[in-house]
């Protein structure tokens, strides 16, 4: 067990009221899970303040109390340590780091922020990294994390700063050689990967998302560029760092300058960058194109459909070039890859027109897939799709001109409503397709909406499912039940068949 002066290294202003010799048996950030021995620290979450249950953790047997907070610990019993710091995040962060022996710097660890093409973008480098020969790789994202065949459902995109820290070294101790890591903005915002020692980042849009949490798009960005520059120059201590920006975006262009003192790869389709795709095609099935590079053109034919899956795609071309990966390699990973899950996945019952689910939640998400849809559709195109409860209301309006302005028929139904009156949330959508040509329909179950989708298609047509993507199920204000879009989509597809 590690001693409290050691975990204690990495915060050299810390004020430290007890004894620093003594060994630390584990650190916690949530009281119920405290043990004898354990050091507690203190974190300011969005609902609770864990100074609140500081005196809780010393009853379970906490002997170290990490505060920020001088007067909410003032009251603890003299045999417990108290410790005080400017920010108990960043203290939890740095002191996971220690207690589980920087597992981040024995491994290779690749970043992937973003709005969208965060998953798709980590798994296509993961493939990268298997082709270029490394047998173990890891994947912490929306999806959860896996390693092999160990998989972890972590909860939310990236874990908490402790958690992260036994995550990667458990990855570590069970072989992984590599992660690649979906960074959310959340996460660089309240420092749960302060301590990381990443090889690169990747950077790949930044659209309308998560105000309900930053307020509005500066404060934003000016989370996603801490990856960039804090975290990559304290990872530079350990590793030489590179990054990959997306050229199409004006805050990768922006980011691309902030960070101008780390070694970078620019890519995109409509703006010049170092690697660039021309001679695009598109189809149900996949993407062709040729990605020009200072070293050559070099053509592929993805198994993924969509342009702005060419754009992910392009992400994982430019860290492989950024990391000197041989050309033959970067061509074979990509061309045998295919999308997660929940990702403009197709759901193929033998029926004449096509139908997939995807995650976009977003805006730019929902343009960016119906638009691509409607390149290669010789039919209608029909969506399905709601808005989350308790999150941005601004961009429920603006997903309703999209779709609308996309799409022939849409079915708007709801998401995850949480505790917000479901039809509230679609009077809100709805404030947003006035006007338009196409046929907009409601159905505030998400079954029959999906439903109601497939019965209206027709040969030719593409119905989108989007919203949930990979999720399983939906949350009301009273309850959480099991719910997947491609299980509905399958059903009805049953049900219309024997019909």
């Amino acid at each position: 067990m590690p001693l409290l002066k050691e975990l204690l290294q990495s915060l050299p202003d810390a004020e430290i009221l007890g004894d620093a010799e003594q060994n630390i048996a584990a650190v916690n950030y949530d009281s119920r899970e405290v043990q004898p021995g354990s050091a507690f620290v203190c974190i300011i979450g969005v609902a609770r303040d864990g100074h609140e249950f500081a005196a809780a953790a010393v009853e379970r047997g906490a002997t170290v109390v990490v505060a920020q907070n001088r007067d909410a610990i003032a009251d603890l019993p003299a045999h417990v340590t108290k410790v005080l710091v400017t920010d108990t995040r960043r203290a939890l962060a740095l002191m996971a780091c220690e207690f589980y022996s920087h597992p981040s710097r024995e491994m290779m660890l690749v970043g992937v922020t973003g709005t969208n093409g965060k998953t798709t973008i980590a798994h296509l480098v993961a493939d990268l990294l298997r082709e270029s020969g490394i047998k173990s790789v890891g994947i912490i994202g929306t999806l959860g994390a896996k390693a092999e065949k160990t998989y972890y459902d972590t909860g939310r995109t990236t874990p908490e700063s402790l958690d992260l820290q036994r995550l990667l070294a458990e990855f570590l101790d069970g072989g992984t050689e590599a992660v690649v890591m979906e960074v959310s903005s959340h996460a660089l915002a309240l420092q749960r990967v302060v301590g990381c020692a990443f090889d690169a980042g990747i950077f790949s849009n930044l659209t309308q998302d998560h105000l309900d949490f930053h307020g509005d798009m500066e404060d934003y960005f000016a989370a996603k560029t801490l990856l960039f520059t804090d975290i990559a120059r304290e990872s530079e201590e350990h590793k030489s760092f590179g990054a990959v920006f997306n050229a199409d975006d004006r805050y990768g262009r922006r980011l691309a300058e902030i960070a101008s003192d780390v070694p970078f790869i620019t890519y995109g389709i409509e703006n010049e960058a170092h690697v660039k795709a021309e001679a695009v095609h598109l189809t149900p099935a996949g993407s062709a194109f040729v990605a020009k590079t200072s070293g050559g053109d070099i053509p592929f034919d993805l198994q993924i459909p969509g342009r702005f899956n060419v754009q992910n795609a392009l992400a994982a071309i430019g860290y492989g070039l950024l990391k000197n990966m041989p050309v033959a390699q970067i061509q074979s990973a990509l061309n045998r890859a295919h999308a997660p899950e929940g990702r403009m996945e197709s759901i193929d019952e033998g029926q004449e027109f096509f139908v997939a689910v995807d995650y976009a939640h977003t805006p730019d998400g929902l343009k960016n897939v119906l638009a691509t849809v409607r390149e290669f559709t010789p039919g209608r195109l029909i969506c399905v799709f709601g808005c989350g409860g308790d999150r941005d209301r601004t961009k429920r309006p603006q997903m309703g001109a999209i779709a609308a302005s996309l799409s022939d028929i849409v079915v708007v139904t709801s998401d995850n409503p949480r505790t917000e009156d479901p039809n509230r949330i679609i009077d809100d959508i709805l404030a947003g397709t006035s006007g338009s040509h196409a046929q907009v329909k409601v159905d505030v179950d998400r079954r029959e909406a999906i439903e109601r989708a497939i019965s209206l298609a027709q040969k030719g047509d593409f119905v989108v499912i989007a919203g949930k993507g990979h999720e399983t199920y939906q949350i009301f204000k009273e309850r959480t039940i099991h719910f997947d879009d491609r299980e509905v989509v399958r059903e009805a597809l049953e049900h219309r068949k024997g019909g």
